[in-house]
């Protein structure tokens, strides 16, 4: 294959909605290109993108595919995403590494509600962006809304570069306002015929391509005193302006395709070569305590790894992107966050499944290589005179979770081996192991990802397992202050046990006055592992209960704390005094007052009102105008509270806070009411008092549960 210098090598990420024809358009462009003697399909399941069998069953992507173009001189990188927010971690790393990224609109439905997902990520990376109007061979084909739309969403950056003469069924003709010509397709597709524009459109491509030209000029002093002097700029000056344009997010090129009949992307392929930036022409990037790492191909060799991929039979790929120097076949390089050495002793340029193998890459490049023993997705390997890491890709916090267990307890330890391999694999996957809720819980983006992790254990690894309903992790605190007093005895021939506390608990709160009732000896604060505190204060006069025995109280409160009385939950937010008490000159000792202050802590607990808590979801709920009741009525059946609404881009954001216990299925729900144009985002906001028939209900089936275990 042949080796490209850095100005020469292109790396594209193609994004969009579910069905905005992005494997499509990725196919075409390789066969345009040469690299495949024939187009495949998403319904024949012959694409080189879509090639995993869950992306067979599905019909569509569920994986970013890295994938190469050789175009007139230039190589471009393409990686094709999915499009599907439960995806969207493979769409993150991706616009990360990638130089330019192409948004794909589906022209029957102009700017659909995933795209502003997308968008979030393009914006915080400020990455050059192409807007391609695809699908304009459908009936409901229609441009000018989708422009109106864009311009609405994306701002006057949106730059219209080319515009259908004929959308529709018929589609076949283009007009091109970077060189004021009219591309008219073959039946289909394929070369275009290079045609003069027809009298009837002049106008209008006249006054496109004046706009083209201020929006050009006015990205450079230089180029806007050119415009100033001659009217007009030719087509390199456009290029150039275009390209600072798009470099510092102002301009964001429009083309048109009909991906499925191979109209418009060789046009689109040689706009990426002459006039999308170059990794080297990218402002650096950062290290993780934020200093500038230049891409350049004089700098020693560092490489980051943007993706980790598991091919059974096969092992760990690792995609990367050289950010300085070159790599070659058999180099070492060190992995500073394992302290390791890596060998790479294969380098591979991919095509979907295929791998096509090659000696070196270069400064800018994206590649591969296998069995990397130490390395994984977010980490930098360094060559001789480099250091330091570059920061890591930041990935979205999961959205929904659910309990998993193994059907064979034999498979419990595989299954957490497994667990981790798909967590290295897909980041936004987290694996939690909730000893307090006594389940693996698994955390994704949404319930297809949860779904499709089930599909991987269940058909990649051959695990039988059960997802279940995770629990919730309550918590229990108290409403009023209460005293009590136990004593611990107990004899039974030579030495004995003797301890016997007095206690004050009461809700605690931030600035609460100083307790009054008693001398406070001591104090101490302690922050709860699990969320809230507990103040514990000594206020023994007298020598009644000796110092030594102090600390043994309050471990015996802590221990009762892990396992309220009501449901057995965390407690939080209690001040414990304790004031009085007795010892005995033999048999008291530190197991004692342990015990006597464990009981005395829950006999004061269930005099103070005991009141259970459960988290709080900051819920944002982003969907079209038409279903806005529909699911407002549902975020109330879940005993949301509405705390705000907005208009956002011409969509609705319904604001609330919903309890996680009702966050159950709410995803799939609003998935099925929206037909997958709304979507979600959540923060944990607080703790708050569960209703008191609720409260009754969760006690009594903790009781039930306890009674059956005790038998």
């Amino acid at each position: 294959m042949k080796t490209y210098d850095e100005k020469h090598i292109k790396n594209v990420v193609l994004v969009g909605s579910a069905k905005s024809g992005k494997t499509t358009l990725a196919e075409t462009m390789l066969f345009e290109a040469g690299i495949i003697n024939r187009r495949g399909s998403v319904e024949e399941k012959t694409t080189v993108s879509d090639y995993h069998e869950v992306e067979h069953e599905r019909g569509n992507s569920v994986y970013a595919t890295s994938l190469h173009t050789e175009w007139r001189d230039y190589k471009i990188n393409i990686i094709d995403t999915p499009g599907l927010d439960d995806f969207i971690g493979e769409v993150i790393s991706s616009i990360r590494v990638c130089d330019t990224a192409v948004v794909l609109l589906n022209a029957q439905y102009g700017v659909e509600v995933g795209t502003e997902l997308l968008w979030s990520y393009i914006d915080q990376y400020q990455k050059p962006t192409i807007f391609a109007i695809n699908q304009l061979d459908s009936d409901k084909a229609n441009f000018n809304q989708t422009i109106e739309e864009a311009k609405k969403f994306f701002g006057p950056a949106v730059t219209v570069m080319q515009y259908p003469v004929n959308q529709g069924i018929d589609f076949n003709c283009i007009i091109d306002l970077l060189k004021m010509t009219m591309y008219k397709f073959p039946v289909n597709g394929g070369k275009p015929e290079k045609l003069p524009i027809p009298d009837k459109e002049k106008n209008l491509a006249d006054k496109l391509h004046n706009e083209l030209v201020e929006k050009a000029a006015e990205n450079d002093e230089k180029l806007m005193e050119l415009y100033f002097e001659k009217g007009n700029l030719d087509e390199d000056e456009l290029r150039l302006g275009l390209k600072i344009g798009m470099m510092n997010h102002q301009v964001f090129p429009v083309f048109c395709l009909a991906g499925r009949k191979n109209m418009g992307s060789g046009r689109l392929m040689g706009f990426i070569d002459n006039v999308a930036p170059s990794a080297v022409e990218m402002p650096p990037e950062k290290s993780d305590n934020d200093k500038d790492v230049p891409i350049t191909p004089t700098g020693p060799t560092k490489l980051f790894i943007f993706k980790t991929l598991v091919e059974p039979h096969l092992g760990k790929l690792s995609f990367f992107k050289v950010i300085s120097g070159e790599i070659a076949v058999g180099q070492e390089l060190t992995n500073e966050k394992t302290n390791t050495v890596e060998r790479l002793n294969q380098l591979f340029i991919a095509d979907g499944k295929n791998r096509n193998a090659v000696d070196k890459l270069k400064a800018g490049d994206i590649g591969c290589t296998l069995k990397l023993k130490n390395s994984s997705t977010n980490h930098t390997l360094n060559g001789k005179g480099a250091t330091g890491n570059i920061d890591p890709i930041h990935f979205p916090r999961p959205k929904v979770r659910v309990a998993v267990v193994a059907k064979n307890k034999q498979d419990d330890e595989k299954l957490s081996e497994v667990l981790a391999e798909i967590h290295l694999e897909d980041p936004t996957i987290e694996i939690e192991y909730n000893r307090e809720l006594k389940q693996v819980i698994l955390h994704g983006q949404g319930e297809l990802h949860l779904a499709l992790t089930k599909w991987r254990l269940e058909n990649i690894y051959k695990m039988q397992v059960e997802f279940n309903k995770a629990k919730i992790p309550y918590r229990e605190t108290i409403q009023k202050a209460a005293l009590s007093s136990y004593r611990h005895k107990k004899q039974s021939g030579g030495a004995g046990q003797f301890g016997e506390v007095f206690m004050k608990i009461e809700p605690y709160y931030e600035n609460m006055p100083q307790l009054k009732e008693f001398p406070v000896r001591d104090s101490e604060t302690h922050d709860l592992a699990w969320g809230g505190k507990l103040v514990f204060n000594n206020c023994i006069v007298g020598g009644v209960i000796d110092s030594r025995f102090i600390p043994s109280i309050l471990k015996g409160v802590m221990e009762k704390m892990q396992e309220g009385p009501l449901t057995g939950s965390y407690v939080r937010d209690i001040r414990v005094s304790v004031y009085d008490g007795k010892m005995h000159p033999v048999d008291s000792n530190d197991i004692s007052f342990k015990i006597a202050g464990m009981m005395a802590f829950k006999e004061a607990f269930h005099q103070a009102e005991p009141q259970l808590l459960e988290p709080v979801y900051d819920v944002e709920t982003t969907v079209p105008d038409e279903i806005m009741g529909d699911v407002m009525t549902e975020l109330q059946s879940r005993r949301s509270v509405i705390t705000g609404m907005d208009n956002r881009n011409g969509y609705q954001v319904i604001k609330s806070r919903t309890p996680l216990a009702e966050l159950d299925k709410y995803f799939s729900v609003l998935r099925n009411i929206s037909q997958g144009k709304a979507k979600v985002e959540i923060q944990f906001a607080e703790y708050s008092p569960v209703p008191s028939e609720l409260q009754r209900k969760l006690t009594e089936e903790h009781q039930k549960e306890a009674a059956l275990e005790g038998h």
